[in-house]
């Protein structure tokens, strides 16, 4: 017997087994804490259970509908979890990190003096930190600026009468890639009236990528942060810098552990 005939005859259903485990893992690793995680439990479970009755019961019927379900839930599945299959594809091609180095502290207490002052001025503003995946695509609908992060750039950028105070800013470590960017508006449904358009498009963003978007409200001062599709409202300026380093570091170590079992595998 060859070696190859030995490795396809004994080897060949571990090494079929290895790579689907690793295939789901990087799933899981992508969908995990979404709303198509919740989703996709409850389907599979739903699934699980009627299959278990048609084969005890013997219900040829649900048996036959089950099986045809299956090809139409590859499809719908497509269909429902479009920003979570978008982020978890631009990420595969993606190399970009968002560091955390020695001027991590220096850029975040700008970014909180900024924010403080957009705040007290009522002046609406939306930022979003590029992570892994690049916001190239959308600096296009902006104008390209790469200029060292400050206050006053901050509030001249936000401010009511200039042009690029209805977009977005892109940042990069302590530089501001670019201004009057569009970002994708989120599709879900709110019921909180005070969500805007502004709160939409941080949200978007954070569903199509794995940026963190900040966001201040122009009729209220508030602040909220959006990441991973979620939105948290009304955070304190007093606790932005806390719970951004928190949320950079989560991710930092989240894509880390995901790198090094990456080259395990």
């Amino acid at each position: 017997m060859s070696i190859w005939q030995y490795i396809q005859d004994y080897w060949r259903a571990p090494v079929e087994i290895l790579i689907l485990t690793i295939l789901l893992y990087q799933v899981f690793l992508n969908f995990r804490a979404t709303r198509a995680a919740r989703i996709l439990t409850g389907l599979l479970t739903l699934l699980v259970v009627l299959t278990f009755l048609s084969q005890v019961l013997d219900l040829k019927v649900i048996g036959s509908l089950i099986s045809s379900f299956y090809l139409i839930l590859s499809v719908a599945l497509v269909v429902i979890f479009q920003p979570e299959l978008r982020r978890a594809l631009a990420k595969l091609g993606s190399h970009r990190f968002f560091d955390l180095n020695t001027s991590e502290s220096d850029f975040i207490e700008i970014m909180v003096e900024s924010v403080k002052t957009l705040s007290n001025k009522r002046f609406g503003a939306l930022f979003a930190f590029e992570r892994q995946i690049d916001l190239d695509p959308h600096l296009e609908t902006g104008v390209e600026l790469d200029a060292k992060i400050s206050p006053e750039l901050i509030a001249t950028i936000f401010h009511p009468r200039t042009a690029l105070h209805d977009g977005g800013v892109v940042l990069n470590q302590d530089r501001i890639r670019g201004a009057g960017c569009v970002f994708p508006l989120s599709q879900r449904e709110m019921t909180n009236r005070s969500i805007g358009l502004r709160h939409r498009a941080g949200l978007g963003i954070s569903e199509e990528t794995d940026a963190i978007a900040v966001v201040v409200s122009e009729e209220t001062g508030n602040v909220s942060l959006c990441h991973g599709g979620k939105i948290e409202q009304n955070i304190k300026v007093t606790e932005l810098a806390d719970r951004l380093r928190q949320l950079l570091n989560e991710q930092t170590a989240n894509d880390n552990e995901s790198d090094q079992e990456s080259s395990v595998s």
